[in-house]
């Protein structure tokens, strides 16, 4: 029976790359526009009486968590990169890897709210503002969180449990799963296949969730009436459904990647997260900023 674990670990991401602190600039570059980005599109949302309605509230709370999440990562990895501060306690990294767990999945509850947003608004117009009121937001915002808190802890407390006596070093630039369960010793079975199965109830459930209520919406809104709001309400879901499917996806890729891990070099499975964990959230309030009227329009006028 083995009895020692490692109480720190060393956060190494990208060892294949000779001058690693060249790392600073892209991962700083991005980092400060995607706070430059969200902050910019959650500042319009709040500061605009015209922007003062549910549908812009849950895409200012999906940026503000994708803010959570990328700060929960970039900041102490550019610590590393700069100054040598790439340790962290056992406590530390688990609390990184439920933070980004946690908010991941809390940004999927999101966007199923965002779906329920846009059911109301398109099969109950006349009651909309009755049903969707700050009760309801504030209900729906708890109830995503406490659903990502009930899905992501036992992942988090298994990994938790097991016993790390290989390597302190995790070759990755964040406290992901299936890096640290690299360094676990003994049977990991248990810690794998739960892992597995939340990451598809979340994935593959919320995705077919959200497919399914936006075909429905999209239908019925094909067969509204007026040209003017049909396709106000096609290009209001079109936005959101583009946003799910680029979080998703960079999702499911990182999921087949990270199984095939021992095909695949440490530095490309570095990428991948990096991918996975910052491009959505860059991406996302160009997308907003873009796409959406009534924000492009409230940012144009701030501008001028």
């Amino acid at each position: 029976r083995i009895h020692f674990s490692h109480t720190e670990f060393v956060l190494h991401g990208f060892p294949g790359i000779i001058h690693r602190k060249l790392l600073i600039i892209p991962f700083l570059t991005v980092y400060i526009l995607l706070l430059m980005g969200n902050f910019t599109i959650v500042h319009r949302i709040h500061a605009e009486k015209s922007l003062q309605s549910p549908m812009y509230y849950l895409i200012s709370i999906l940026l503000l968590a994708s803010i959570a999440c990328t700060t929960s990562i970039t900041p102490k990895f550019l610590l590393g990169l700069s100054f040598g501060l790439d340790r962290i306690s056992r406590a530390g990294c688990f609390i990184q890897m439920f933070s980004i767990y946690s908010i991941t999945t809390f940004e999927s509850g999101i966007m199923l709210s965002m779906a329920l947003d846009r059911y109301v608004a398109v099969y109950r117009p006349l009651r909309y503002n009755d049903i969707m009121t700050k009760r309801t937001l504030v209900l729906l915002t708890c109830v995503s969180w406490v659903r990502s808190a009930f899905l992501v802890s036992p992942v988090v407390i298994l990994t938790f449990s097991a016993q790390f006596c290989r390597s302190n070093v995790i070759l990755s630039f964040v406290c992901e799963n299936m890096g640290l369960l690299s360094l676990a010793c003994g049977d990991i079975t248990r810690q794998k296949m739960v892992g597995l199965a939340v990451r598809s109830v979340i994935t593959l459930g919320d995705f077919s969730l959200l497919v399914l209520s936006y075909s429905t919406i999209l239908y019925t809104a094909m067969k509204i009436a007026t040209s003017k709001n049909r396709n106000k309400a096609l290009n209001t879901c079109g936005t959101h459904l583009l946003v799910a499917m680029l979080i998703y996806l960079c999702t499911i890729i990182s999921s087949i990647i990270y199984r095939m891990r021992r095909s695949m070099s440490i530095d490309i499975l570095n990428l991948v997260s990096a991918t996975y964990l910052m491009v959505p959230a860059t991406v996302n309030p160009v997308i907003y900023g873009l796409r959406v009227k009534e924000i492009r329009k409230c940012l144009r006028k701030s501008w001028l």
